[in-house]
């Protein structure tokens, strides 16, 4: 009997229609990039029986954390983030107010770093994956065959540099030696957009002709 693997739920959140994914094995779930109010995710948990036991964030841009401080409270789960991204919290870029968007309600985060994550029975590694910002995690779920990215790698694209600690080099050495070393059929889970996977970004995203073959 195949072992049973982590469900992955999409949510799609906020003004930019951030993905905010749940991932969930048995009764436990993890939260990832709550860019709205998270009531729609919050149901989905009450009704599949879902305990939320950690909320994980890819970088600290306001429309991937607009609801991490009202789901936090509504769980009691606490929230990892990277360190590195901890500046943008003083930019309209990390609290909100860009572009005329409403504010970040703030919320207290705990910093982690690339490895291991303890997440229960749910196995999942950060990777340090800088570019898009200095700060910029992905979350491989290995039982899940799954990545989740962030604003790092899109479906044929990739995630904006021209911002604040933006860095397309670091972008791009990330993606290659971070991403593109996963499994061919590692499900790529982005913050915006439809998943792809990572044999298809390699063989068709115009930003890695190297991998063109």
């Amino acid at each position: 009997m195949s072992p049973v693997k982590p469900r992955i739920s999409t949510f799609p959140m906020g003004p930019l229609e951030t993905n905010g994914y749940l991932v969930h094995l048995g009764g436990a779930a993890v939260a990832v990039d709550p860019g709205g109010m998270p009531r729609p995710l919050l149901q989905y948990a009450e009704k599949n029986g879902l305990a939320l036991t950690h909320i994980l964030i890819t970088h600290l841009h306001f429309d991937h954390i607009y609801g991490a401080a009202a789901l936090a409270e509504a769980t009691g789960a606490p929230v990892l983030a990277s360190a590195a991204d901890a500046f943008l919290m003083e930019t309209e870029l990390g609290r909100g107010g860009a572009f005329g968007f409403p504010k970040v309600t703030p919320f207290s985060y705990q910093p982690v770093e690339e490895g291991e994550l303890e997440l229960g029975a749910i196995a999942c590694r950060a990777l340090a994956t800088p570019g898009h910002t200095p700060g910029s995690l992905s979350f491989h779920f290995p039982q899940a065959g799954a990545v989740i990215v962030g604003d790092l790698l899109f479906h044929r694209s990739i995630g904006r540099t021209d911002f604040p600690g933006g860095d397309l080099d670091a972008l791009r050495r990330s993606v290659v030696q971070k991403i593109f070393t996963l499994p061919d059929d590692t499900v790529v889970y982005p913050g915006h957009g439809p998943e792809t996977t990572v044999g298809s970004e390699k063989l068709n995203n115009p930003y890695f002709t190297e991998f063109s073959l």
